[in-house]
């Protein structure tokens, strides 16, 4: 007896291919010039022979459920291969692709976000969709399987809703940077912030407050001259400024290495965390275990 995979019929296969990709069943069916109950119905005879939904309703619009990411997934590759099928023939080229789709937090760490993908760049067959915004707008990509992984400095916890699944990938102590001092004159953390002009990271930020904290319990008035959400910012006024900027160490990785920027002191007991956030789920994307493997340093890119 063959397996009911082996009766796979191409036509249910693309119609549900049409629909995932107009997010609408009304507008597939024009496309497609079918009756939408006609092709609800082939949908429906679809999923029956996976055993698994493709789409939940959300109002009038249609989302696919992890079932339905995966099952589009392998859609796009056998439409692809047809489309392809000519010029394999004609030209003698094959061309096969895996795409992963990856959120970051829009005030995460350009350099560490760089350095994340860096092993995926460039390899044959591998397309990288990175795209920005904020938890409140990436977490629900996350759960519509619109993204596979988000990038973030705050582990989110999981509720009733939503299984989120965070690994930390990186952990890196918070430093004071600025202009290159004078040799032989050290600094003396907290005391000579007191004198300085300061670049610090908005409140929202998590070690922002736990700096705070250090500095009024050392009674020290500071002299704030710029408070940055974006740390691509923060690094570009750290650099330009002359001010001494709190920020970790991967932020401002290429001027240290430079020595446009010169590290004061790495802050006692502040660290910045870096994690990838994900939701639980049967299947997960071949790409991110090679990502999510590597050690800390190699992702911070920190070692000589």
């Amino acid at each position: 007896m063959s397996s009911p995979l082996a009766r796979l019929n191409y036509h249910h296969l693309h119609y549900f291919w049409a629909v995932a990709k107009e997010g609408h069943l009304s507008r597939a069916a024009e496309r497609l010039h079918i009756a939408p109950s006609a092709l609800s119905t082939q949908i429906r005879q679809l999923e029956d022979q996976l055993g698994q939904p493709l789409f939940t309703r959300r109002g009038r619009a249609l989302l696919l459920t992890e079932a339905g990411r995966i099952a589009l997934e392998y859609a796009d590759t056998i439409m692809t291969a047809g489309q392809e099928l000519v010029a394999t023939l004609r030209e003698g080229r094959r061309r096969e692709r895996h795409v992963l789709r990856l959120g970051a937090v829009a005030t995460l760490s350009r350099n560490f976000q760089g350095t994340f993908v860096a092993p995926l760049l460039g390899v044959a067959g591998v397309e990288l969709v990175l795209q920005s915004g904020s938890l409140a707008e990436l977490l629900p990509r996350l759960s519509a399987h619109t993204v596979d992984l988000v990038l973030s400095n705050r582990r989110v916890p999981e509720d009733a809703e939503n299984a989120w699944r965070c690994v930390r990938i990186a952990r890196q102590q918070v430093s004071l940077v600025g202009p290159p001092r004078r040799k032989g004159k050290a600094f003396r953390f907290p005391v000579d912030l007191a004198d300085q002009p300061l670049i610090l990271p908005s409140r929202d930020n998590g070690f922002r407050s736990a700096f705070d904290l250090v500095c009024e319990r050392a009674n020290l008035r500071l002299n704030v001259v710029a408070e940055v959400d974006d740390m691509a910012m923060l690094r570009l006024l750290a650099r330009d400024s002359g001010a001494v900027a709190l920020v970790p160490a991967v932020v401002v990785r290429d001027e240290l290495h430079d020595r446009q920027l010169q590290e004061y002191c790495a802050v006692p007991n502040l660290y910045e965390e870096f994690w990838a956030i994900d939701v639980r789920r049967q299947y997960q994307h071949p790409l991110l275990r090679s990502l999510l493997d590597r050690p800390a340093a190699e992702v911070l890119a920190m070692e000589e």
